[in-house]
């Protein structure tokens, strides 16, 4: 994916609903997270990492990941688009804590067929900010 495909996905999308599924719009949920702000909890970071799949960011998924898990870089798959987020559990993440988790389902298309991705991803706050450490696909 070339440099800025992402945000020029993004901006496209400022006036539509958020691809995490909050209910809420793009512009008022996970696009402040993705231009730099930084999301209050496991979760919100969470739900910006879901929208940032489903708009093409790998440039937002790196700078959200923690840096001792983080890749050097990241191949997103133009021929996935993902389609639903369900949150299941979140643990603890919240505004006075330092580590948390997320267990969700992660609904994709991939060649025409459905998939999911069940996860329990753990975060952790670095420098003050929530990132994703890890995660366990059952």
């Amino acid at each position: 994916m070339g440099k800025g495909a992402g945000r020029r996905r993004a901006n496209a999308t400022t006036g539509r609903v958020c691809p995490c599924g909050s209910g809420r719009a793009y512009a008022d949920c996970c696009a402040p997270a993705h231009a730099g702000d930084a999301p209050a909890t496991a979760e919100a970071l969470m739900r910006s990492r879901f929208s940032a799949f489903a708009l093409g960011d790998s440039g937002y998924l790196l700078r959200s990941w923690h840096s001792s898990t983080r890749p050097a870089a990241l191949e997103l798959d133009p021929g996935q688009r993902w389609t639903r987020l369900e949150i299941v559990r979140t643990e603890r993440g919240g505004l006075l804590d330092a580590a948390g988790t997320v267990s969700f389902h992660a609904h994709y298309r991939h060649g025409g067929r459905p998939g999911t991705v069940t996860e329990h991803s753990r975060f952790v706050r670095e420098d003050g900010r929530w990132v994703y450490l890890d995660g366990d696909q059952p």
